[in-house]
């Protein structure tokens, strides 16, 4: 980076080596990461571009820009993600929030609030990660009940820290799937679960192989591992729950209907796929006129 360079001449210049680099969406990330050194955003972010880049925030720019190009998301650069129109803290810890995942919980209230119209139903949201399911739905719907359940101690630091930042309240609780919340009444369960199967992991984008938890990306040998324990593990319940929703990976949309079918608790399954036409969730749904007829 050279004396009295332009904000807008340290984006080209950072640009073109991170795509020299092989990074994926060099000017998006480079545009993200100067955004976050300058602290603006929008039209003051652009305002910005002719002038001096300042000179105090020389070496975090190229601490950033360094970070990048060896394959660190920026979100875990940066340190946060915006998810739904609210802010997330997310860490090496949890995985970074996606842009699909909002309609998973787009489709979940809007089911929601037909089967349950006026009521405050127990929601639980399982390998909450950065909490961004659950807090969405604790914000979105401040008369619902959530908790969130992670085998990451870590996560759940993040998580808490999340819900608090975010001005809502979630029962927390630490333990693998479903264990954690063994008796209580769920009425509403959303996860978005490690889905990539084992061996597909190698073939990842180094931003998610290297870097997310694998934790949090491991769904066994056929990547359905944890659907099929979620489902075992049911019968910890006192009930199964009048609605169900599962975030999933491309071709999996057959296999996980097929497996909500045959549990025989939702007479309606619900495909929704993401923007790209991808079936992306599955959810099963059961109304209070269905529960009765069991």
């Amino acid at each position: 980076m050279t004396p009295e360079q332009s904000c807008r001449e340290a984006f080209v210049e950072a640009s073109s080596f991170l795509e020299k680099c092989g990074v994926y969406e060099p000017h998006n990330n480079a545009r993200l990461l100067l955004e976050h050194v300058l602290g603006r955003e929008g039209a003051e972010y652009y305002m910005m571009q002719p002038e001096p880049f300042p000179s105090d925030l020389r070496s975090r720019w190229e601490d950033a820009v360094t970070r990048k190009a060896a394959g660190e998301p920026a979100q875990y650069i940066i340190g946060s993600q915006e998810f739904y129109g609210l802010p997330f803290e997310v860490t090496p810890a949890v995985l970074i929030p996606r842009p699909e995942t909002e309609l998973l919980v787009e489709a979940v209230l809007r089911e929601a609030d037909r089967v349950f119209p006026g009521g405050a139903p127990l929601a639980v949201d399982i390998g909450t990660g950065s909490g961004a399911i659950a807090v969405t739905m604790a914000s979105q719907r401040p008369r619902w009940q959530v908790g969130a359940g992670d085998i990451s101690a870590a996560a759940l630091q993040v998580a808490a820290r999340n819900a608090a930042a975010n001005g809502v309240q979630i029962d927390f609780r630490e333990g693998d799937l479903l264990a954690p919340f063994a008796g209580a009444r769920v009425d509403i369960l959303v996860s978005n679960p490690p889905y990539i199967p084992a061996a597909d992991i190698a073939g990842l984008q180094p931003e998610v192989r290297d870097h997310e938890p694998r934790t949090a990306l491991d769904g066994g040998p056929d990547g359905l591992g944890p659907y099929r324990i979620m489902l075992e593990q049911l019968a910890l319940l006192p009930a199964p729950p009048q609605i169900i929703g599962f975030e999933l990976g491309q071709g999996q949309a057959g296999d996980i209907a097929a497996l909500l079918e045959s549990a025989g608790y939702w007479p309606e399954i619900i495909v929704v796929p993401d923007l790209a036409g991808i079936e992306r969730h599955v959810l099963g749904v059961r109304t209070s006129e269905q529960v009765t007829k069991m």
